[in-house]
């Protein structure tokens, strides 16, 4: 791996000789596997070993090809690296702490995560916020923003509804929405993914990380009227450098008037602390901490909240759908729920008919399955909706989800 001479002589002056050795050593070693569990459908791996920091989080022993499990594609777990799952520990303490700055305990809240895609955060929230909350995940590329959809339908069938919105942070002050948490995990220079990403070693310099420091606090100053008196905001990177981070809560917490909340941690996690400044704030280093780079602050918006009547989903939901957010439609999360509505027009498929199905490709069931359209499960979990004509069922999966990938399964996901 050869990393740039200012990144290297930037980290070592932040890190001091022995984390900077550390994270060194760590640079060379292979990245751990690690999967989140979608706890309303999913299982615990048999070989698995829980993440600490996350209740659904799982090491996995090698890396199997993901593809090509039908369990992955139906949303009964995501694959995403250790340190991100930490947001899972986040919510879920600032949620059951008697001096909650959220929220009364088991309210239902309104969070946004405002820089979403591809959605490994946004799924996590999904699963650690209280029933009833409403979560608006949004992504300012369209591109991403449609991967963000697929990755949300996929976790959210058979139940719930993902809102997905494709906007710049400014937008949202449009719609005189309020949040009690918003996510900011904005865009970085990528530092912490080095290991697994040449492209970003590429494309890192010093120009880059001031750029993206201004960017960053563009986009907090540009949400921070969306958050409501009492709320909270988690800032997080996946960097290591100060700019980016310390530097930027402490200007979060000067300029907007925020207060940092710390997060308790266990020892044995080897999360580390600031590098600078006095600003509670929680590091995972590669070498030290079980995972890839992330950094994450929690900030307070100083004030009280007064409103007590949580019956909010109605109004907020229709507050959405009326104000001028681009909204990203679940096309086909709504027709699958037009369909299950007859449990008989159900098909559970085969392994190989799971894969043929995933790949786009026309399938045969069983005779006695009615026409019309149909769910396809795998396992009972459902994957989509075909059409039955009888001699064949024609594929509705849509085109940008399908495995694209023309190897041939090998024996690791069949029964």
């Amino acid at each position: 791996m050869n990393l740039p001479d200012d990144f290297l002589h930037e980290t070592r002056s932040a890190m001091g000789e022995c984390l900077f050795g550390l994270l060194m050593d760590g640079m060379k070693a292979e990245p751990p596997v690690s999967i989140r569990v979608n706890p309303l459908k999913g299982t615990a791996p048999a070989d698995g070993e829980q993440v600490p920091w996350c209740r659904w989080g799982y090491y996995l022993l090698s890396r199997p090809t993901f593809t090509f499990d039908p369990l992955l594609h139906a949303g009964c777990y995501y694959v995403q690296e250790a340190s991100s799952m930490f947001v899972d520990h986040v919510v879920h303490h600032l949620l059951s702490s008697p001096l909650s700055p959220i929220t009364h305990p088991s309210s239902p809240i309104l969070a946004l995560d405002l820089c979403a895609a591809p959605g490994g955060k946004s799924t996590a929230l999904s699963s650690a916020l209280p029933e009833g909350s409403m979560l608006i995940s949004n992504e300012t590329v369209p591109k991403r923003a449609r991967i963000l959809s697929e990755n949300m339908q996929k976790w959210m069938m058979p139940e719930g509804n993902p809102y997905i919105t494709n906007n710049a942070a400014h937008d949202f002050q449009k719609t005189k929405l309020l949040f009690d948490l918003i996510l900011c995990d904005v865009p970085c220079s990528g530092e912490g993914m080095f290991r697994k990403n040449e492209r970003a070693i590429e494309e890192w310099s010093l120009a880059s990380v001031k750029r993206c420091q201004q960017l960053q606090r563009q986009i907090v100053s540009d949400i921070w009227p969306c958050l409501r008196p009492g709320g909270v905001m988690i800032y997080s990177t996946c960097t290591f450098n100060i700019h980016e981070n310390e530097e930027n809560v402490a200007w979060i917490a000067k300029e907007l008037d925020a207060e940092t909340i710390e997060i308790p941690v266990e020892s044995e996690w080897n999360i580390t602390g600031p590098l600078t400044g006095s600003h509670p704030v929680c590091r995972f280093i590669p070498g030290i901490t079980r995972g890839e780079g992330l950094f994450m602050a929690v900030l307070k918006k100083k004030g009280l909240n007064t409103d007590d009547n949580f019956q909010f989903k109605r109004e907020i939901t229709g507050k959405v759908k009326c104000s001028r957010l681009k909204i990203v439609p679940n096309d086909f999360l709504n027709a699958y729920r037009e369909v299950a509505k007859t449990p008989a027009h159900c098909a559970d498929l085969s392994y190989e008919q799971a894969i043929a199905y995933l790949r786009g490709e026309a399938i045969v069931l069983p005779p006695d399955t009615p026409r019309g359209m149909i769910v396809v499960s795998y396992q009972g979990h459902p994957l989509g909706l075909a059409k039955n004509i009888g001699n064949r069922a024609n594929n509705l999966y849509p085109k940008e989800w399908r495995i694209k990938s023309t190897h041939i399964p090998t024996q690791e996901f069949r029964n």
